[in-house]
Formats: structure tokens, sequence, C-alpha cells
């Protein structure tokens, strides 16, 4: 595995660089490195998609065709990894790095030519129907119902942890149009549109103060049966399909490494156990020193597997070892942030975080008073919203599962 840039590469980077430069405001910085979680600021989110769409970089993973970027693997890295050190928002990955591409592999041409588009430009947003009440990581266990009525399906019942519920126009869900003896047969992958009569979303206030999960119930709500994407039954294979998606594609090490070096310049300013620094304080030091040679891992570890897809090769089980590294060295990162706020830490402050909050440390937001500075007020925000990272997109054990029969053969 070589791991140096080729000058084109190095090329590309410059210009992606000088892209963010120009372009990123000090507000969309803001919004990228100060809310809580990639969800937190939708607005900010979709001004910034708006603008990679102007550039024709909003989309570079999909077929060129359909608005993508002729891309090579190691440049779509390059382009994740400089818009993370340079504190871009996230966007939505429901539309663009989810659904999107299980349209483009199961969709009919009526359907790829209606939504992708909408989606590159942000007229068509979704949110994610997958989790119910009874069914989280045991997804096949599902039940919301549809029913065969002629041309549609006729859908009932709940999905919860709906990200975005409130601002999305539409929904890709999984649904139980049939039972049989293998649970996974008889589910069904169908598009829904939010403004059908019958659907009610309920806010969910997260511990992190936060309002983009919900709940969404369904009370015979008429789904055309030509928003089914594949085959009615076959929904399990789309959703497979979908979750490779899910669960990799970007850079998560740039992120954390960002993470790690605000921390030390914090910890070299608060105080310590012993008079000093914290960051002088050897248990402190030790904790750090581990997260920080975890990210340096981390990055090793998507660089091989960059390598890997680079020569057409399939990933496998690295998603799964990514995904559970990713999530635990970044719990741990909010862990260690929590710890350096001290007191601090111990303020609940969810407006802190909130969009159109704190610019600038120890600034007063219009909505009321904050203690302490921003890293400070943020980081018990952050830290209650990062426990779910273990959990969503397959939880950890899961993934250690799957580890265990791929690789280990166990």
């Amino acid at each position: 595995m070589d791991l140096d840039w080729s000058a084109h590469d190095l090329a590309f980077r410059d210009e992606v660089r000088s892209f963010l430069d120009e372009k990123l405001t000090p507000d969309l910085r803001r919004a990228g490195r100060l809310t809580t979680s990639v969800y937190s600021d939708h607005e900010a989110s979709m001004e910034w998609q708006r603008i990679l769409h102007e550039r024709g970089w909003a989309a570079p993973a999909w077929p060129v065709e359909h608005g993508g970027c002729d891309w090579s693997l190691t440049q779509h890295y390059i382009f994740s990894r400089e818009s993370i050190l340079a504190g871009a928002p996230s966007l939505s990955p429901m539309g663009i790095r989810m659904v999107s591409h299980a349209i483009t592999a199961f969709g009919t041409e009526e359907q790829k030519n209606y939504f992708l588009p909408g989606i590159l430009t942000g007229d068509v947003f979704f949110c994610q129907g997958y989790s119910e009440p009874e069914a989280g990581s045991d997804l096949a266990s599902l039940s919301m119902a549809a029913v065969d009525d002629g041309d549609h399906l006729v859908c009932t019942g709940s999905k919860i942890w709906t990200t975005h519920a409130t601002e999305a126009n539409w929904m890709f869900a999984l649904v139980r149009t049939s039972r049989q003896e293998k649970k996974q047969v008889g589910i069904t992958f169908v598009l829904i549109d939010m403004t059908s009569p019958g659907i009610e979303v309920r806010p969910l206030v997260m511990t992190s103060g936060e309002q983009v999960q919900n709940q969404v119930f369904f009370d015979n709500v008429r789904v055309p049966k030509a928003n089914v994407l594949g085959k009615i039954d076959d929904g399990w294979t789309v959703a497979k399909y979908l979750l490779v998606f899910e669960r990799g594609g970007g850079a998560a090490a740039p992120a954390l490494q960002v993470m790690a070096e605000s921390l030390a310049t914090a910890a070299a300013e608060q105080p310590g156990p012993n008079g000093g620094a914290l960051l002088d304080d050897p248990a402190f030091a030790n904790k750090l020193a581990e997260a920080r040679i975890r990210t340096k891992v981390l990055e090793i570890l998507e660089y091989r597997t960059l390598s890997a897809m680079a020569a057409g090769k399939n990933p496998g089980p690295a998603s799964s070892m990514l995904k559970v590294l990713a999530t635990e060295l970044s719990q741990k990162l909010t862990e260690l942030t929590l710890e350096a706020a001290g007191p601090r830490g111990r303020v609940y402050q969810p407006h802190a975080a909130a969009p159109g909050g704190p610019i600038a440390e120890f600034t007063a937001p219009a909505d009321g008073y904050v203690s302490g500075e921003s890293w400070e007020a943020v980081a018990p925000l952050r830290y209650f919203n990062d426990r779910a990272g273990s959990i969503y997109a397959g939880s950890n054990e899961i993934q250690r599962n799957i580890l265990a029969k791929a690789a280990l053969g166990l």
C-alpha cells in the first residue's frame, strides 16, 4: 500500500482547499464544529448542499450520468478528509449517501428521473423509516403493516428515532407486506410522501436537548405501488444493499483527529488536579495519548480499505471494523472532553449549541447566558449525543458478530 498522494492527487487536494477557503463562511464553519451532531443545524446543512451543488460536488459518489463526479476513490477520500478538517457542515446522509444508491440500483426510470434530481437540489429531502418500538437492532422483526389494496399499499403502524421527520417531505421505509417462515421475507421497501393523509410526526427531545429525532405514526396511509423500490416482499435485499453505504464511504479519522487536537489545546489551559495544566497530569495525558494513537491507527485502516477498494476488491467485514473503531473512539474523546470541561461540563446548556447560539467564546446568545467557553458548554451535549454512536447503523455488538463470523470463522 502506497501512502503517498500522487502529484495529481495533491493538485486535487489544493483545489478542494481553495474552494473550502472561499465558500466556507464563519457561520458555516461554526455549524460544522460546534453543533452536537451531524444533524443539528439543518439550515446550515442545506445551505452548504446548495453551494456544493452549484460546484457539482454535492453527490460526488453518484454515477456521473446522475450528477456524480468522475473521481478516483482516493479523490473521494481527499474531498471527505479536507471537508472535515475545514469544518464544513455535514450533509444529511439519508438522501445523498443512502437511498439515492438504492434508487439507482433498484429504481425504475421514472423513480430515478423524479427523485435523483430533487435529492441533489434539496427539493426532495428524505428521512429513514426503519426502526420501530419493537424492532431496533433486530430490524427484521418489524411489524408496520402494508396491506395490498389494488394499486396501493395501505400502511398502518409507527416508526421511531426518525431523524429530520419534521423537515422531510419523503421517507424511505421498510414495511411488512406478508408474514413468512423466515422473517426477512415479506418486507417491502417503499418511498412514502410525508404529506400523505394519515401521517403524524411527534418530536422526541434527546438528552442533548436536540429535537431532530421523531416518532412517526401511520393511520391507513395509502402508498402507490409505483413507489415500491425493487419487488414487493423482497425489500430486505434493497435494505442490505443500502446498509453498505450507511456504514461506510467516508473518512472518520480526520474528524476524530481534529477533536483530539482541540482537546489537547483546551487541556493545556485547563487546571489539573496537581496545580499545573490538565495536559500535564499523567493520568489524563496517558488517556489522551492513547486516543490520539488510535486515531492514527484508524487513519491507516481507512487508507488500507481505500487501497483495497481502489484495486477493485470488496471491503467486506472492514466496514464493520471501521464502524466499531470510529464510534467507540468518538465516545472516548467525548468522555475526555467532558472530563476536561470540569465543573462547566456539569452544566446543562442545550441552547449553547443550537443554531444561532454563541459564535465567540464567552459570548452569550440572544436566548440566554452561557456558562464557560463554547467547547465547555457543548461538551456534555456531545457526550450525551454520542452515546447513540455504538447503536445506530447496526449496534457494535452486531458488528462484532459479523467480524467473528466473516473474519475469524467463528
